[in-house]
């Protein structure tokens, strides 16, 4: 199944200049979901890895599905201010503005490697900054698996600099 096609390109959103990659029209029909869930699952068995963590929001829904699939506990990397007990907290610059994430500090135990999962990635700042939140949880960032890579945009590029695997299933260029 060619999951590209189920991707809805929105121009001058969230604002003038950025093509967003809307993942809304994917989720909602159940087979091109169930397909993205299968090719997720299917990607994972390269990395070992003890838990799987997601960027709010939009990775959520992913890597719920993944983490019930594969029996993994889902840990939830959230904006600023949506946990409620003591946080790590990192913040960082993304391609329209800058953002914080923060992770509970018991969510990861010292040594645990942890699968991230995201919709989309585009400049790599927001990867980024979860794997910062997994390392100062003491833990260990097995790899990421993204949807959709803006593979011109370089976020791809500049987590597998840093020493981090990266599978995508789609690839788009970038705005």
């Amino acid at each position: 199944m060619d999951l590209k096609k189920f991707i809805r390109s929105i121009p001058d959103y969230p604002k003038k200049g950025i093509l967003f990659r809307d993942i809304t029209t994917l989720i909602k029909d159940e087979k091109a979901f169930e397909e993205t869930i299968n090719q997720i699952n299917e990607r994972s068995k390269k990395f070992s890895f003890d838990k799987i963590a997601a960027i709010e929001s939009r990775g959520f829904v992913f890597a719920s599905a993944v983490s019930y699939a594969l029996k993994k506990p889902f840990i939830m990397l959230r904006k600023k201010n949506k946990l409620p007990s003591e946080t790590y907290s990192v913040d960082f610059e993304l391609e329209y503005g800058k953002a914080t994430i923060e992770v509970h500090k018991d969510s990861i135990k010292q040594g645990e490697k942890v699968l991230i999962i995201d919709d989309l990635i585009a400049t790599g700042g927001t990867a980024e900054a979860a794997a910062k939140l997994i390392n100062l949880s003491k833990g260990s960032v097995a790899g990421f698996i993204f949807v959709i890579n803006l593979f011109d945009l370089k976020g791809s590029d500049k987590l597998k600099e840093l020493g981090y695997e990266v599978e995508n299933l789609i690839n788009f260029p970038g705005h």
